[in-house]
């Protein structure tokens, strides 16, 4: 046991946690196994690797900052009356290979239809394959935007989004924003230009943006880097919140 307990402490020095917090155990299930010391190496080398990619997607989960945690998996695309997307799009999409080539995705439509879950669960995915994914409303990432020239931990929200793979932009066109606002959108699209996916949801459609943003200059500018690159899916149907209401009050 001596011998176990130094070899679990080099480990340790090495930053092998995982394999040191498993030695023991694999140890002994190799020795009533007969297992060559191959086969040791290869589980404890494994253990470690699990170990790292589990904390790495904690991290990455975190990092996202998703207000909820919903897989595609559970997503219903069979409710009646729902159009726009269906599971051999999902199927595409989730091969994640336009995210390699900083393709944009676009979801738009009327709100309750699901918009902001088909984006979760796309960078939910984007996770588990090891990718790094921010998730932010346009009200929220203007506010950081107007902020980040004098607030230290608004600039470095602002940065770390930039950094970002996938980038998700949720409920564009919900609040106005002025045109000085509108310029720095531009510029923050510009910079992840044909660089970072986004992903973007809206309840607006190409032709009502220039009302919210209040400039058709700049949401020509805007929309014209956004759409280049970008695959986009106009959902119609009824509001699946309504549908599912729940109530306090029985008949």
């Amino acid at each position: 046991m001596a011998e176990l307990a130094v070899v679990a402490s080099m480990l340790k020095q090495l930053n092998l946690g995982e394999a040191s917090l498993g030695l023991e155990s694999i140890i002994s299930e190799a020795a009533l196994a007969n297992e060559t010391p191959l086969d040791v190496l290869e589980k404890i080398l494994l253990l470690e690797i699990d170990g790292r990619n589990a904390k790495g997607k904690a991290k990455r989960l975190k990092a996202a900052c998703f207000p909820y945690v919903e897989e595609l998996e559970r997503f219903d695309f069979e409710r009646k009356g729902f159009k726009g997307i269906n599971r051999a799009h999902i199927r595409q999409l989730t091969d994640l290979a336009w995210l390699e080539k900083a393709y944009n995705i676009m979801f738009l439509g009327p709100t309750g239809l699901g918009k902001t879950r088909l984006s979760i669960g796309l960078g939910l995915k984007a996770i588990e394959k090891g990718y790094s994914v921010a998730f932010i409303t346009l009200d929220e990432l203007m506010r950081l935007l107007k902020t980040s020239e004098i607030s230290t931990s608004a600039a470095r929200k602002v940065k770390a989004i930039k950094k970002s793979e996938m980038v998700i932009l949720d409920e564009v066109g919900f609040l106005p924003i002025s045109k000085q606002d509108a310029n720095k959108l531009y510029e923050f699209v510009n910079s992840l230009y044909l660089r970072t996916s986004i992903v973007l949801t809206s309840n607006k459609s190409f032709e009502e943006w220039s009302e919210f943003i209040g400039d058709s200059i700049i949401t020509a500018a805007i929309l014209d880097r956004l759409a280049h690159q970008c695959e986009i899916f106009s959902l119609d149907g009824p509001s699946y919140r309504l549908e599912n209401r729940k109530t306090i009050i029985g008949n």
